[in-house]
């Protein structure tokens, strides 16, 4: 079996949410070049990411100098520095970067971000904001991902009035859009529930759903 080749990341901003990044892409077996204007910022990743660079990434040729048309995915994680992280997005386009994924503050920060050329746009302050409301509103919910803007990823309790029925009997996606992609019990995995599928109370659905509907879903009835 051939090993996996390994990928070329570049990671702009070593905060706390781009040393996040780069450091689980390093464990994953990646390779991360992390780059920030702060020097001791640098010196704590030096022995941590497989190269690392003191620089302004906002430097067009610094920026161009380190060849950023080689690597795979560059990400700008300095979500706070609005006109910081639009420049280096921009120019990391200009210069040929192959995807470049950015972080946003706010939605008008992350339309900003997109029109400069970003091809993906994270809010991790807003996702974490919205999982941690879910968790709280619904004692359904156990995990929540955002999909996109109008679906979720969510990992929910079944109802009390779900147990012993099966997905036939409570037709969840006919009735409230609510598509089960799996259920878990303990260690394990039904990966293709099938209409015959009974929930028990201990059970956890991976379910994708839209927003509202996961908001709305412990008064489904």
């Amino acid at each position: 079996m051939k090993n996996k080749q390994k990928k070329q990341f570049i990671v702009v901003g070593l905060g706390r949410f781009g040393r996040a990044i780069a450091e689980t892409l390093c464990k994953d077996g990646e390779e991360v070049l992390g780059v920030d204007r702060r020097m001791d910022l640098v010196e704590e990743m030096r022995d941590v990411l497989t190269h690392v660079v003191q620089l302004d990434a906002m430097d067009r040729d610094a920026l161009e100098a380190l060849g950023v048309q080689d690597f795979d995915v560059a990400f700008v994680t300095m979500g706070s520095d609005i006109r910081a992280s639009g420049t280096i997005v921009l120019q990391l386009k200009e210069l040929g970067a192959k995807r470049v994924i950015a972080k946003a503050q706010d939605e008008f920060h992350g339309r900003m971000l997109e029109k400069l050329g970003a091809d993906q746009v994270l809010f991790p302050e807003r996702d974490m904001g919205r999982r941690v409301a879910h968790n709280l509103v619904s004692g359904n919910i156990i995990d929540y991902l955002e999909l996109s803007p109008e679906y979720s990823l969510a990992e929910v309790r079944p109802r009390a009035d779900w147990i012993g029925k099966s997905l036939k009997d409570l037709s969840l996606r006919s009735r409230y859009g609510i598509n089960v992609v799996a259920v878990r019990n303990g260690d394990v995995l039904n990966a293709m529930p099938m209409p015959d599928t009974v929930f028990r109370e201990d059970d956890v659905l991976l379910v994708v759903t839209k927003e509202e509907t996961l908001m709305k879903m412990d008064r489904l009835r």
